[in-house]
C-alpha cells in the first residue's frame, strides 16, 4: 500500500501528462500481481465498495475530532479524503504493518455496512498520512487525480511496449486484477480472446473541424445526432449495449438489446422517438427526452412506451464474425446498407449521407440545422479504416454554432482535485420578468469550464468578496456579475424551477462591464426552445 500511496502522491503533484505516464508505467512494471491490477482498477473506476461511503468517513471523524473543527477543516481543504487523512489521530502504541493493496481490496469487498466502521478504522490505524489518503480514495472510488481510463491504458502500453490499440481491444473482456492481461503484456502469453463474448470495441472518434479547406470529394458528410454514442454487440446469442466509455447499459435500454439478433458489432447514436414522426429528424426527440432514461437501472413499461429508444446507425465493425475495421469507410457503409433491412425497423435505421458538393453548400445546409436532435455535421474520409481513438485526417466533427445568452452569477461551489481550493463551479440565472419591477432570478444552468486559469483566480476572488450567504459548501453571491453563457440547445424541463434545462452550458465571457439588470430574461431563453 505504501508504493500505491507514493504513486498517488506523485501523480497529484505532477502536472505533465508525459510525466504522469512515466510514473504509472514504472509502477505497473515494478509492482507484482495482483497489487498492480487492483491499483489499475482503482485508478480507472473499476472498483466499488458499497459499504464504504463518504458519510462513513464523516461519522468516523465526528467520533475523533471536534465537529466544528472538522467542518471548518473540510471546507478549507476541499477534499474529504485529504482532510481526514491529515486529521486522523495516530494510534496508541506501535503501528501494525501496512496492508497490501490486495489485502485492502479483499477486506473491503467482504465488508458490510455493520462491520465497515471497525474495519476501516483498523486499516486507517495501520497507515501513515499518505497511506490513509490512498486508502480513502480507493475505498470511496473518488480518485480525481487527473488519470483517465485512456491515460492509464496508454501507460500500460508504454510499460510493456505493446500497442495501445491492442490494450483497448483486450481490456474490456478482463476483470480486475487483470491477471490475463498482465500475463500477455508482461510475460508474452497468448492474448485474451475477444471473439467468444459480446465485448466492447473502442470507438473511432473525430477531431473538431478547424479549416474548411478539405477536398469534399474525398469525404462523406453525415448529421451528428444529439443522443448518446453506443455500440451494440451480438455474439453467441447474447446482445450487449455499450456507452461511449464502455459501460454496459443494456438494462437501461432493454428494447435495443432485445432487438438485435444478427451476429455483428454496430456503431450508432441512441435516440428516443419524438411526438412527431418523419420530417427532417426522422422521429428523433431532443436529448432532454433521452435524458429521462439515462442512468436508470430499471425502466418502467410506461417509460418504454412514452420514450421508445432506437439507434441511428453510423458504422459496421464486425458482421458474422468478419472484422471489417480495416476496410475503407465506403466499403463498410455498403455492408451496413445491405445489413439494415435485416434489422428490426422499429429499433434501427441508418444515418443518411448529406448531399453537398461544396463546403458552401454544406455550410448552408448546416446553418439550417437547428433541429433539436441535430448537433452538427460529421465529415468522414471515404477511404478511412475504423481505428480506435482520434486519428488526424480521417474524421471531423463540425458542430453547429452555439447559442449565447447573458446570465447572472448566483451561486458558486469549490471544485475537486486541482480546483479544490477554488470556487470554480458556477450556477447562473435569468430574470423571471423585469428586474426593475422586482422580478427574481431563477437558476437556468451550471458550468465549470470555459474560462482561463487567470480568469478562474479572478472569479475565485470575486466569489469570496461578494458572498452574501453560505449553504454548506455553496456560496451565494450578491447577483452582480454577468456571464455570457454559450450552450448547444435548451429544452423544457419540469425538474427545474425555471422550467428550462440547457444542453452543454459553458462560460463564454465574463461580462464584468455589464450591469446585472441588463442580463437576459427567462422569456428569451424559453423562446430558443425548439418546437
Amino acid at each position: 500500500m505504501e508504493r500505491f500511496a507514493a504513486l498517488l502522491d506523485a501523480l497529484v503533484l505532477t502536472p505533465s501528462r508525459n510525466a504522469k505516464l512515466a510514473l504509472l508505467a514504472e509502477y505497473l512494471r515494478e509492482t507484482p500481481d495482483p497489487d498492480r491490477g487492483w491499483a489499475l482498477a482503482a485508478l480507472t473506476d473499476g472498483l466499488d465498495f458499497p459499504a464504504v461511503k463518504a458519510s462513513l468517513i464523516r461519522s468516523l471523524m465526528a467520533e475523533r475530532i471536534d465537529p466544528v473543527l472538522w467542518t471548518l477543516s473540510r471546507d478549507y481543504v476541499g477534499d474529504t479524503a485529504e482532510c481526514a487523512s491529515l486529521l486522523w489521530p495516530e494510534p496508541l502504541g506501535d503501528r501494525l504493518p501496512a496492508p497490501s493493496v490486495a489485502e485492502v481490496v479483499e477486506t473491503l469487498h467482504a465488508t458490510t455496512r455493520t462491520t465497515a466502521p471497525r474495519i476501516l478504522t483498523d486499516l486507517l490505524d495501520r497507515l501513515d498520512v499518505n497511506g490513509r489518503y490512498a486508502l480513502l480514495k480507493l475505498a470511496t472510488g473518488a480518485m480525481r487525480i487527473g488519470i483517465s481510463a485512456r491515460l492509464a491504458k496508454v501507460a500500460f502500453a508504454q510499460a510493456f511496449d505493446v500497442s495501445v490499440e491492442d490494450v483497448e481491444e483486450y481490456w474490456h473482456g478482463q476483470a480486475a486484477p487483470y491477471l490475463t492481461l498482465f500475463d500477455w503484456a508482461a510475460n508474452g502469453a497468448a492474448p485474451p480472446r475477444t471473439d467468444l463474448l459480446p465485448l466492447f470495441r473502442p470507438f473511432m472518434l473525430a477531431h473538431p473541424l478547424e479549416s474548411e479547406s478539405l477536398d469534399l470529394s474525398e469525404f462523406a458528410a453525415e448529421w451528428k445526432w444529439d443522443g448518446i454514442r453506443v455500440q451494440i454487440v451480438h455474439v453467441a446469442g447474447e446482445t450487449r449495449v455499450y456507452s461511449r466509455s464502455g459501460d454496459d447499459i443494456s438494462a437501461t435500454f432493454p428494447e435495443i438489446a432485445a432487438a438485435l439478433t444478427v451476429p455483428c458489432v454496430l456503431d450508432g447514436e441512441l435516440l428516443v422517438r419524438g411526438a412527431h414522426q418523419g420530417g427532417e429528424t426522422g422521429g428523433a426527440a431532443s436529448f432532454n427526452a433521452l435524458q429521462q432514461r439515462l442512468g436508470r437501472k430499471t425502466v418502467s413499461k410506461a417509460m418504454l412506451a412514452e420514450s421508445p429508444a432506437f439507434v441511428r446507425l453510423y458504422d459496421l465493425l464486425i458482421e458474422d464474425g468478419e472484422d471489417l475495421r480495416e476496410w475503407a469507410w465506403e466499403q463498410r457503409r455498403a455492408r451496413l446498407e445491405d445489413l439494415v433491412p435485416r434489422l428490426d425497423q422499429a429499433r434501427f435505421d441508418i444515418s443518411q449521407v448529406i448531399a453537398a458538393k461544396t463546403f458552401d453548400d454544406l455550410a448552408e445546409i448546416r446553418s439550417r440545422a437547428r433541429d433539436e436532435a441535430i448537433e452538427g455535421v460529421m465529415l468522414k474520409r471515404r477511404d478511412s479504416p475504423y481505428v480506435a481513438g482520434r486519428r488526424t485526417g480521417l474524421w471531423y466533427k463540425w458542430k453547429r454554432d452555439p447559442l449565447l445568452i447573458d446570465c447572472v452569477l448566483m451561486y458558486a461551489q469549490r471544485g475537486s482535485g486541482k480546483r479544490s481550493s477554488f470556487y470554480s463551479d458556477y450556477t447562473f440565472g435569468c430574470w423571471n420578468g423585469d428586474p426593475d419591477q422586482g422580478a427574481e432570478l431563477l437558476p437556468v444552468g451550471k458550468a465549470y469550464f470555459g474560462f482561463t486559469d487567470e480568469e478562474l483566480k479572478w472569479l475565485d476572488r470575486y466569489v469570496r468578496q461578494h458572498t452574501v450567504g453560505k449553504f454548506g459548501p455553496v456560496r451565494e453571491t450578491d447577483k452582480s456579475l454577468v456571464f455570457e453563457v454559450a450552450f448547444d440547445s435548451v429544452h423544457a424541463s419540469k425538474r427545474h424551477k425555471s422550467g428550462v434545462a440547457m444542453r452543454f452550458p459553458r462560460i463564454s465571457r465574463i461580462r464584468a462591464d455589464k450591469p446585472a439588470h441588463e442580463a437576459d430574461r427567462l422569456e428569451t431563453l424559453r423562446s430558443l426552445i425548439a418546437d
